[in-house]
């Protein structure tokens, strides 16, 4: 009797090239541990990552490098090619979503095997890219506000950065390239909000003990970039006011209503208008086509600089629809207040209105970033959009450099459906920014916090957040 061969069905090509790339990189670890989806995710599962490998990474001491381990996750690209993930792509184009995620996490003595909170970590912005189907670049935020582990660290937020010894793929399923995650503690997440991320990574590669060449995140690190080499607050300085933010916007939680008040029948809040009055010019087309293909993402961004907030507190569920959840109980106050059965109207068929009185609310977060916005956006003659995490409100200030606007100087509040523009001049930016000296400091124990300009008829409240959780 013949005996029959098990037949083993070839590697997929694009689980090949990654895998491949880590061969050569770990020639000596050619079965590493692993996380696995326990449940593919075309069969249903929660975890968009087929895999993420974790191998011991030596360091290098003569760099100052610590030996540390090194995350891999297989799945953003497309590893399979057959179209059961990802959209079927040629080798001209990206493959999946063009990346994959790493992060390298300092060893501690005695550690024998790497820690998984890394993996659910990665699965968790993974699920990010999937459900907002927005990728990621290098010099991107993710604002955590919690230690990545769970612990006491200061290490809370992250920033992404290319992978210094992953080179860029070319596979027949499309090319894609390799983005590290680096964590790092809040006076760094703010530095990178006020320049840009490209930038602060730049100057953790300088400090060894804050990541070194290779960014190798350390949990255990109780100091930031600034307090290591307190030189680096002059780059910082000398960046911002030569190359302004990259930071175009973010989620937040904010709203904003006019002192006077007119409802059309859909329930929404407008100041009548005459028709005999000029209409601005429209945004150009550039700055048109950028807010809006963000807004339609959620989120509005320029040179892709930030991510929302994903999840505040813990690090994400592995429940895909806990994390909607969750994103739902962060969303702003939404200012159409109509019955809960009124429809909005679609944005292109909603009227431009201009608004003489108008208050602007924002939670403690997102207030603390409007000095970014004024000093590093728009007194360099650029824009700045608060946008809503689950609703259609968005908040744009606006700069008189920027070309064609639906506010003007003359009519400063204009609004076209959610859509809020504030025209501010530079004389008025400076004055906001004098009486709102104290802004970055404040805490929940301070709020209600009202800043008001009467002569502009603009006024800023900012609330503790338990006020959005009612007013919603």
């Amino acid at each position: 009797m013949e005996a029959v061969g098990l037949v083993v069905p070839p590697v997929p090509p694009g689980l090949r090239a990654v895998y491949e790339a880590c061969s050569q990189l770990y020639p000596d670890q050619p079965n590493p541990l692993q996380v696995t989806a326990i449940v593919k995710f075309w069969l249903g599962g929660p975890d968009p990552l087929d895999y993420i490998s974790m191998y011991r990474n030596l360091g290098d001491p003569k760099l100052g490098i610590p030996e540390h381990w090194h995350y891999i996750t297989f799945g953003l690209s497309d590893l399979h090619g057959d179209g059961r993930v990802h959209n079927r792509s040629t080798e001209d184009g990206l493959s999946g979503f063009g990346l994959e995620l790493t992060c390298r996490l300092k060893r501690e003595d005695g550690e024998t095997a790497p820690p998984t909170w890394p993996a659910e970590l990665l699965q968790g912005l993974a699920r990010y890219v999937f459900q907002s189907e927005s990728s990621l670049c290098a010099g991107d935020h993710v604002s955590w506000h919690a230690p990545l582990d769970g612990s006491e660290s200061r290490i809370q937020h992250m920033l992404l950065a290319s992978e210094p010894q992953l080179p860029s793929l070319n596979t027949p399923l499309g090319s894609l390239s390799f983005l590290q995650v680096v964590g790092v503690c809040t006076e760094e997440l703010r530095a990178a909000q006020q320049w840009n991320g490209a930038g602060i990574i730049e100057l953790i590669r300088l400090v060894p003990p804050a990541g070194g060449t290779w960014l190798v995140t350390d949990m255990r690190r109780g100091e930031s970039i600034f307090e290591l080499d307190p030189q680096l607050q002059d780059r910082l300085e000398r960046g911002v006011a030569s190359e302004g933010s990259n930071l175009s916007g973010v989620s937040a939680r904010c709203a904003w209503e006019s002192c006077e008040k007119l409802e059309t029948e859909q329930g929404r809040t407008f100041v009548d208008v005459d028709d005999s009055s000029p209409k601005p010019r429209r945004l150009s087309s550039s700055d048109t086509m950028q807010i809006k293909d963000a807004l339609t993402q959620g989120l509005a961004v320029s040179q892709k600089a930030v991510l929302p907030p994903i999840r505040k507190g813990s690090p994400p569920t592995r429940n895909p629809s806990a994390d909607e959840q969750d994103l739902a109980r962060r969303a702003d106050i939404d200012r159409r207040r109509g019955s809960e059965d009124s429809e909005p109207l679609p944005q292109e068929l909603a009227p431009t209105c201009y608004l003489e009185h108008l208050q602007l609310h924002f939670n403690v977060e997102a207030a603390t970033l409007i000095p970014l916005a004024l000093r590093g956006r728009l007194l360099h003659g650029r824009h700045f959009t608060f946008k809503s995490v689950s609703g259609p409100t968005a908040i744009t200030l606006v700069s008189t450099g920027v070309e064609g606007a639906l506010a003007s100087e003359s009519q400063p509040y204009a609004t076209h459906g959610a859509w809020l523009q504030v025209m501010l001049t530079t004389d008025a930016v400076q004055q906001l920014l004098s009486d709102m000296e104290d802004i970055v400091t404040l805490d929940e124990a301070q709020l209600p916090k009202v800043y008001e300009w009467p002569e502009m008829k603009l006024g800023i409240c900012v609330l503790p957040d338990s006020s959005f959780d009612v007013l919603q």
